[in-house]
């Protein structure tokens, strides 16, 4: 297989509630007018807590500073896995579970922080760009490793990687159990043609910027049957949405496509607290028993918490094989 180093530098960023509305002008034309910003890597994701964007440095440059604005320090490279020539996709009904062994738990036992953004077409590690030379290291026994740069696909050899695995200077991750939440809500990965975007302009909007949202810093506890969660991404001409079944109502049924099965997914969320970005191993904790089970599910982190997706009859076999379950349900 093929690992990719895509040409994106990425920030990771939040948003709050209350401070929405200084960032709506921005957010609609990162969305809507792609003709009028060279952003190329951008996602959207709305949590009870805040809203999650991450996005490239074009993109970065239309949110202007202020107290409603986190900005995670560090620069992010995506990483995306190739097989036969084809990103691995949601197609194949995998996910995040192809890569759990292969990318997620090597990275996990070098230190190594990953934050991951599947989408409808594929799934995204990010990584710090200060911690590729160890991502190559570790994984060029496993891929061919290829760095896209102006188009071109660059074979990277283990030369090219000027610091070693000695060098990381992190200590080992910490075996920390995290609750998880599992809520009632069933939700849908789904795509759309980019061209057919100004037709669902009004209700994406709505859904976005004006949905009776929670109230800003309201706590997601063990009580609450639904949470709101909606993801939109526009990377390199793909629209990838995750929404839950009540939010799909609200669009038109012939504009939104899914996989020929139409399979419905439960959430996974994890942290009981904020997560931050340091911890190591929390994405291959959660994946690892989604592999050995052979369990499909999408997985998005976000600011605050990360996310998993479980196809909906599968949830309960997650349950039964993962540490980190709380019956909550």
């Amino acid at each position: 297989m093929d690992l990719h180093i895509l040409d994106h530098k990425l920030r990771v960023t939040s948003i709050t509630k209350t401070g929405l509305q200084q960032y709506t002008h921005p957010l609609i034309k990162l969305i809507f007018l792609r003709n009028r910003t060279r952003c190329k890597f951008f996602s959207l994701t709305e949590t009870p807590e805040n809203y999650t964007v991450v996005l490239d440095e074009e993109g970065f440059k239309e949110l202007q500073p202020s107290e409603h604005l986190q900005v995670e320090g560090s620069t992010w490279l995506p990483l995306n896995v190739v097989s036969n020539g084809n990103a691995s996709s949601s197609s194949q009904a995998v996910g995040v579970t192809k890569i759990a062994k292969s990318v997620i738990a090597p990275l996990a036992e070098q230190h190594v922080s990953v934050f991951m953004l599947s989408t409808y077409q594929t799934d995204f590690i990010l990584v710090r760009e200060k911690d590729l030379s160890v991502v190559v290291e570790t994984l060029l026994e496993e891929f061919n490793i290829f760095r896209e740069e102006g188009g071109e696909s660059v074979p990277v050899h283990s030369q090219d990687a000027c610091n070693g695995l000695q060098r990381n200077g992190r200590e080992g991750p910490h075996a920390t159990v995290h609750p998880v939440l599992i809520p009632e809500n069933q939700f849908c990965v789904m795509s759309l043609d980019p061209d057919t975007l100004p037709a669902i302009a009004t209700t994406l909007i709505d859904v976005l910027f004006y949905s009776n949202s929670p109230k800003e810093g309201a706590s997601v506890d063990q009580d609450m049957e639904c949470i709101k969660f909606f993801s939109f991404s526009l990377i390199d001409g793909y629209i990838s949405l995750v929404m839950d079944t009540e939010a799909q109502r609200q669009f038109p049924a012939d504009l939104l496509f899914t996989s020929s099965s139409g399979e419905l997914w439960r959430m996974v969320r994890i942290g009981g607290q904020p997560l931050g970005f340091d911890e190591c191993g929390i994405v291959a904790q959660i994946s690892q028993p989604l592999a050995d089970s052979d369990i499909s599910a999408y997985y998005i982190s976000t600011f605050s918490f990360d996310h998993a997706l479980v196809k909906y009859d599968l949830i309960g076999r997650f349950s039964q094989h993962s540490v980190y379950f709380h019956d909550v349900m």
